[in-house]
């Protein structure tokens, strides 16, 4: 590994950290578990907080054209999207998961069904309880082989009546990329059902160099995704920044956000938009390296389960720094990781809370250095000695 590298951080540096992935973990355990990457933050964002602290500008977070000029910079660098087509069609929020929940708050009525392809990000569950809201389960089909949307199962649940369906695109935990056959198919059915699709793009940035399938914004991919469509971005996954607060949710036309609170104008971080600012405008050579490293991390995780965990089946994907394992043949039961914590002291995320199909699986996160993935794979094989 490069001495650049941004990955290049001794266990004993990371032990010193306070975010939730170190300090939610007793001291002997190996972390692996929630979407944090053990990397040194990009120079630009790092000099952008000291600016902050220089300026000793703590205040409430300002007036945010410079937040959605370079986020619009680096759409249309990376995916070709204009994202400022128009007047309202960008708004901020503390960070996707406030912008996930008040949207669905506002699109639906208590006991309305939302559509979701499970195994998914297990927070959209929590989403959807928290605003009482249920679950509509569409499970991806080919989830064991890198998966892919069930478009007749979505459309028996809009026909049932569900009006929201809740993307996760690029998908996790699969690290599947959607195509823009699917995602067209997708937006002709919520047309059809005059329904609205929530795509939750936060890991679009971390979509692979050599990923067969590029990313697709949702709503770029016709003029029916436009016009149904909300997109949710942040710079949190790829910049490693989420502690700073800061997302933002995108429409192609200004009147397909539906009313929300005044109160959450209020809501982001002004260290957010400083860091937004310098990681969408000034650190793309950064997200760069990190993504070329952790491509290798995924192509390495391959060979690393073959040598100590044959048994696993592990379909790499192609975004983020995520691993989905089939750990059924290990005869650990639903919930693999409390094993791999208990007995390896390794802690990976409960597959069950992804939902169906989660079961006999974990989440590993990969987001860190070489020695460190397979030190938890390691750990991993010694809980089934």
């Amino acid at each position: 590994m490069s001495p650049t590298s941004p990955f290049d951080l001794t266990l004993a540096q990371l032990r010193d950290r306070r975010s939730a992935k170190w300090s939610y973990v007793p001291a002997d355990v190996l972390p692996a578990w929630t979407a944090e990457m053990d990397v040194r933050v990009a120079d630009p964002i790092t000099a952008a907080l000291r600016l902050a602290v220089e300026r000793s500008d703590f205040g409430y977070a300002g007036e945010p054209t410079l937040v959605k000029e370079a986020f619009d910079g680096f759409a249309r660098a990376t995916w070709g999207w204009d994202t400022l087509g128009g007047p309202g069609r960008v708004r901020l929020f503390a960070d996707v998961s406030q912008a996930g929940g008040e949207t669905l708050r506002a699109l639906t009525a208590p006991g309305d069904r939302v559509i979701i392809n499970p195994p998914v990000y297990l927070s959209f569950y929590w989403w959807l309880s928290s605003i009482g809201r249920a679950p509509l389960e569409v499970p991806l089909r080919d989830g064991t082989s890198g998966g892919r949307l069930d478009l007749d199962g979505m459309e028996r649940a809009f026909a049932s009546g569900a009006r929201v369906a809740l993307l996760c695109s690029p998908h996790n935990p699969l690290g599947y990329v959607y195509s823009h056959q699917e995602l067209a198919a997708l937006a002709e059915l919520a047309v059809r059902y005059d329904a609205v699709v929530v795509s939750d793009e936060i890991h679009a940035p971390l979509v692979h160099p050599h990923s067969p399938q590029p990313f697709v914004p949702f709503l770029t991919v016709s003029q029916e995704a436009r016009s149904v469509g909300i997109a949710l971005h942040s710079p949190s996954k790829a910049w490693n920044v989420a502690g700073l607060k800061l997302a933002l949710g995108v429409t192609a036309v200004a009147d397909r956000w539906p009313p929300l609170h005044e109160e959450l104008e209020w809501s982001p971080s002004i260290l957010g938009q400083y860091a937004a600012v310098a990681a969408y405008a000034e650190s793309r050579d950064w997200l760069a390296v990190t993504l070329a490293e952790i491509e290798q991390r995924t192509a390495q995780l391959t060979d690393t389960l073959a040598e100590h965990l044959p048994s696993v089946r592990y379909e790499p994907g192609h975004a983020s720094y995520l691993a989905w394992l089939d750990c059924r043949e290990l005869g650990l039961g639903d919930d693999p990781a409390a094993a791999f914590l208990e007995k390896g002291r390794v802690a990976l995320s409960s597959g069950p809370a992804f939902g169906p199909g989660g079961a006999g699986f974990a989440r590993l996160n990969i987001g860190t250095s070489n020695e460190l993935m397979v030190e938890a794979v390691r750990r991993m094989a010694a809980a089934v000695d």
